[in-house]
């Protein structure tokens, strides 16, 4: 699984002009899904996701996760993630898992990192032609890919 995470002031995700989800202060994070991912992939992400410190201490230091810093989380499937742009100018996205492997796994990582938080996590529609605003707050943009958990 590929997530990219952007730390936001605010984020909201519409599908023909009404909102499915949105937050304020939190995470935003944009999903790709493999065929090969797991629940392990999910288990390791939302740990990940959870604990890592990217929000600012009382001395300006990234030093504060978005459950120490009572931050939402917005969460959006991406199969665009997976792309791969090597030949010609059309993006392939073999590498993406298809819908009905990747939805199952798309909802499973948001109940698990629900419950990892203790409250819910907004969403996109899946498969849906989705509008994503964000107000970037940092900008603080990470890629984790737990294929590569470097």
């Amino acid at each position: 699984m590929r997530v990219v995470l952007q730390r936001v002031r605010k984020a909201s995700v519409s599908v023909d002009g009404a909102v499915t989800g949105e937050i304020g202060p939190g995470l935003l994070l944009l999903v790709g899904i493999e065929p090969e991912d797991s629940p392990a992939d999910i288990d390791w992400l939302c740990r990940k996701i959870s604990q890592l410190r990217v929000f600012n201490d009382d001395a300006g230091v990234m030093n504060r996760s978005v459950m120490d810093a009572g931050g939402s989380v917005l969460a959006v499937s991406q199969f665009t993630l997976f792309a791969s742009t090597r030949k010609g100018n059309r993006p392939s996205y073999s590498r993406a898992a298809r819908p009905e492997i990747s939805r199952p796994l798309f909802d499973h990582f948001v109940a698990a990192l629900s419950a990892t938080l203790g409250r819910p996590v907004p969403t996109g529609v899946f498969g849906a032609d989705m509008q994503v605003a964000l107000v970037n707050d940092g900008p603080v943009t990470l890629i984790l890919d737990s294929r590569n958990p470097e």
